[in-house]
């Protein structure tokens, strides 16, 4: 324990561990709204973050690794009696447990911003990307140890950190998923949807190969000669083998696999009902008196839905999501960098802006004039432009808003059953995939 102490003291492990740990941070929260919205999220984005904090836990021990060549003890070292294994195992270790303890710190950190909103905690599946993590820089810091003692040259840490980065980056995007999967540390982990997690299979593989990459730096950094250096190639070749039989091949599954609890409804107890997905369960009582207030406006239509769901069919998972009955309007759920309900000004023009009409993907008569026009009349406001309020849209063509505009003013200047009546006809136009163009000013456009 003595000599682990003098190594954590003298070498580079607590300053490789200070700076991973700060480009950490500064990096996790840089982007809060990329993972705020739960711990499988943040564990992700922490995983992806790793394009940065594996080239420097590579480089961090390339430098530490020169360090008798630095000193120029190489020979001094060498004919002392104590074996070189056990010379070398306390600056393996304070590598080890300072970058390990740096991922979890800064793991630590984006739970510091979540632990109050985020509801749903996965921690089997959380603690198993977490650990995963870390155990690559680990490896990482080995593999860097292992290149940093037999070519100890000035410019190995530094040419380290690029080739890191450039092999994290092109392993996540280049080769097949499968083999992706089994070598980037950062693979899977960028954000298609709410419910993303890291299947247990592709997380057992990428540990595996891990492990052999660790070995293999292991034995180059106690090699005392070319024969054992040579066969520090072999635990590496052996964890990749092994990876590969074990990981799978389906697509989904190692791209954006889903955790089907995350995905479930959560609902209110009274009716009208809203529901949102699990992991988003905590704006719920955020969400519902505008979903209601939605519903509200619909009500005026004969046979109007009756409930609002949060739209689970995401990314990579709408073939295994049916489309909700006509009974359900669907919205997106977007949580803000907080953990909160994002967007809130824009819940219930969602609810009203189909007519309660879910789009299939498939029919070509919709009309935005008609439908905004028709929408805005139920919710009894002036149309206005979707810019700054739907998110995401940034420009729009004026007209589309000028024409709602004046369809508006057209269905006020009727008595209300005249208007609802041309209303309604738009609805069940919308319903059988029929044109609803001049439904609403009794004369075809």
């Amino acid at each position: 324990m003595s000599v682990l102490g003098i190594e954590l003291r003298r070498s580079a492990a607590l300053g490789a561990a200070l700076i991973t740990l700060v480009v950490g941070v500064v990096a996790l929260y840089a982007a809060t709204g990329r993972w705020s919205g739960g711990w499988m999220a943040l564990a992700l984005a922490v995983r992806e973050y790793l394009l940065l904090l594996w080239p420097l836990a590579l480089a961090a021990g390339a430098w530490q690794g020169r360090r008798e060549h630095r000193a120029k003890v190489e020979e001094l070292f060498a004919s002392t009696p104590r074996p070189r294994t056990a010379r070398m195992l306390p600056v393996l270790a304070a590598m080890s447990l300072t970058l390990a303890l740096a991922y979890l710190l800064l793991t630590a950190a984006g739970i510091a911003w979540i632990i109050s909103t985020a509801q749903y905690r996965p921690l089997l599946d959380f603690t198993v990307v977490t650990v995963v993590g870390a155990l690559s820089l680990i490896a990482a810091a080995w593999l860097g140890l292992g290149i940093g003692r037999m070519l100890p040259a000035l410019v190995t840490a530094p040419a380290l950190a690029v080739a890191g980065t450039l092999l994290v980056f092109f392993s996540t995007i280049g080769p097949p998923d499968w083999v992706a999967a089994v070598i980037s540390p950062a693979h899977g982990s960028g954000p298609f949807h709410a419910y993303q997690t890291i299947d247990s299979r592709v997380s057992g593989a990428l540990a595996i190969w891990l492990v052999g990459l660790a070995g293999t730096g292991l034995l180059l950094f106690v090699a005392g000669g070319w024969r054992s250096r040579t066969a520090a190639v072999l635990p590496v070749a052996l964890g990749l083998v092994a990876a590969t039989a074990v990981v799978p091949r389906d697509r989904d599954v190692l791209n954006w696999p889903a955790d089907p609890v995350a995905r479930e409804l959560v609902c209110t107890d009274d009716t009208p009902t809203v529901c949102v997905s699990r992991v988003n369960a905590n704006v719920l009582d955020t969400l519902t008196p505008l979903a209601r207030e939605g519903l509200a406006a619909l009500a005026q239509l004969p046979n109007a839905p009756t409930a609002v769901h949060e739209d689970t069919r995401a990314f990579g998972l709408d073939e295994v999501s049916p489309a909700p009955a006509g009974s359900v309007v669907t919205i997106d759920v977007r949580i803000d960098r907080r953990g909160g309900l994002a967007h809130p000004a824009a819940v219930v023009h969602e609810v009203v802006q189909g007519l309660g009409v879910e789009y299939d993907g498939q029919c070509r008569n919709r009309d935005d004039v008609v439908e905004r026009a028709a929408a805005y009349w139920l919710l009894g406001r002036e149309p206005r432009s979707d810019v700054g309020l739907v998110p995401g849209m940034v420009t729009e063509d004026p007209e589309i808003n000028a024409e709602a505009l004046a369809l508006w003013q057209g269905l006020r200047e009727l008595p209300d059953d005249a208007a609802l009546a041309r209303v309604t006809a738009v609805r069940d136009a919308l319903r059988v995939c029929a044109d609803p163009a001049g439904l609403l000013s009794g004369s075809a456009r």
